[in-house]
């Protein structure tokens, strides 16, 4: 019972599946051998994370699998339908990595509130002789407390920043087209909570009532969700973070809204050409920027793990 991880797998998911006698393969195997590889070895289960592709032609040319595993939430690298209609199990972890993700959002709300991703790049350059300029260049700063945030998207992840946003004391909104009304449970250290129901909202009023936005969707097949005429809507100096999908924001609009100053400042974990980012937003002194990392923490990776060992056990009937 082979188990390739072709994008690598936590050790708690490798343990949890040689306990059940799987041998696990975590060498990484170039896109055009992979159908190769997995008919020499008679692959069962392959695992990927974003970096390997699962098109029809490799599932049409690998008849020994019988599991294809995302390892995190957004499939759009596995022709999903395609894979199911040929009688292979398609799982993912949608849950595991959730307030991870969440956490990078306030990872780039913070950043950009003090300008943090500007002044730890000028600082080490520039810091010991231009001391006093830089700190009141960086005295302009918002606290997040008291704001409305807007998300959009609440599912999974958009109800773990909710939680964080409402022990901030921030106000939130949401939309979303497919919930109607959630109701987050925010729990604190001490085991008190408080229960919040949040109704969502048209996404332009949203756009339009917000401080901060952050983008909580699916990869878009027609166009972007957020362009120049979403700009247009929203309140002037708003920020907005993108840690979904790479195509959901225009990312030349939002240069342009950054510039005019629309737009306060950005937070990017996701871009349209992964992993070639523009260069004109890998330059920009607005946007603060991370390398696709929203489920890269060592607590996400070990519940991944522990998530695909224990779906793959069950629908082998592994005890």
């Amino acid at each position: 019972m082979k188990v390739l991880a072709n994008d690598g797998l936590d050790p708690s998911g490798i343990g949890a599946l040689t306990e059940k006698g799987f041998e696990v393969i975590t060498a990484k195997v170039a896109q055009e051998q992979l159908a190769d590889y997995i008919n020499e070895h008679k692959i069962r289960t392959l695992l990927v994370r974003s970096a390997t592709q699962v098109r029809k032609d490799l599932i049409d040319r690998c008849p020994s699998l019988e599991i294809i595993g995302r390892g995190g939430v957004g499939m759009d690298n596995i022709d999903v339908d395609y894979a199911r209609e040929k009688g292979i199990h398609v799982i993912n972890t949608p849950s595991a990595s959730s307030e991870s993700v969440a956490e990078l959002v306030f990872a780039h709300l913070f950043s950009g509130a003090r300008f943090l991703q500007d002044s730890n790049r000028k600082m080490p350059v520039s810091g010991a002789t231009e001391f006093a300029a830089l700190k009141k260049s960086y005295a302009a700063g918002i606290e997040l407390k008291g704001k409305t945030i807007g998300i959009v998207g609440m599912g999974r992840i958009g109800q773990e920043v909710a939680k964080i946003a409402l022990g901030l004391g921030m106000r939130v909104i949401a939309a979303d087209s497919n919930v109607g009304k959630a109701s987050i449970k925010v729990t604190f250290y001490n085991k008190q909570f408080i229960n919040v129901d949040i109704e969502t909202e048209p996404l332009q009023e949203v756009l339009r009532h917000s401080d901060f936005i952050t983008l909580h969707v699916p990869a878009q097949k027609n166009g972007y969700m957020i362009g120049a005429a979403e700009f247009e809507m929203m309140k002037d100096g708003v920020a907005i973070v993108n840690c979904s999908r790479g195509g959901v924001i225009d990312e030349a609009a939002l240069i342009a809204a950054l510039d005019s100053g629309k737009v306060k400042f950005a937070g990017l974990d996701v871009f349209i050409n992964e992993p070639t980012p523009a260069e004109e937003i890998l330059s920009h002194p607005k946007i603060s920027m991370t390398p696709h990392t929203g489920a890269s923490t060592l607590e996400a990776q070990d519940r991944i793990g522990l998530s695909l060992a224990e779906q793959i056990s069950s629908i082998l009937q592994i005890q």
